[in-house]
């Protein structure tokens, strides 16, 4: 009968270790559950947290991209304005060229009815002409080069 009892304590034991083992089988299958949960949980919010992100990014992009085009536009506007006003200032410069010509015409045939003008005198006076209109262009142009 020893022999038998202590099959029994040894089943008893064995019995007892399989029961402990599958208590923790068990409670580790349950704690992967969990764990499995959490970190499902865990991947959807950042998943949201990705979306709104680009959603976000989007928005800021799509700001930026208006604010460029609203400088452009701007810009091309100053552009347009400052030819407007050089167009404009050269327009008055041709009229005050033919007016300058106008008054030499008219010089010469003062100086023609009393008796006629030296060559000179007439070169001396385009040449100052001409220098004023070059002098008013080149302003012209350093003024729509600025801009």
């Amino acid at each position: 009968m020893t022999e038998e009892k202590e099959r029994d304590s040894g089943s008893e034991d064995l019995g007892g270790q399989v029961d402990a083992a599958e208590r923790r089988l068990s409670e580790a299958a349950d704690a992967a559950n969990a764990a499995e949960k959490r970190a499902t949980a865990e991947i959807r919010a950042l998943e949201a947290n990705l979306e709104k992100e680009r959603q976000r990014a989007a928005e800021e992009l799509e700001g930026m991209r208006r604010e460029h085009a609203d400088e452009l536009q701007r810009e091309r506007s100053a552009k347009e304005q400052a030819i407007a006003a050089a167009e404009a200032r050269l327009a008055e410069i041709e009229a005050q060229a033919v007016a300058a010509e106008k008054r030499i015409e008219a010089a010469q045939q003062r100086g023609g009815a009393t008796g006629g003008t030296s060559a000179d005198a007439e070169a001396r006076a385009r040449e100052a002409a001409a220098a004023w209109l070059r002098t008013q262009v080149e302003a012209i142009r350093r003024e729509a080069g600025q801009r």
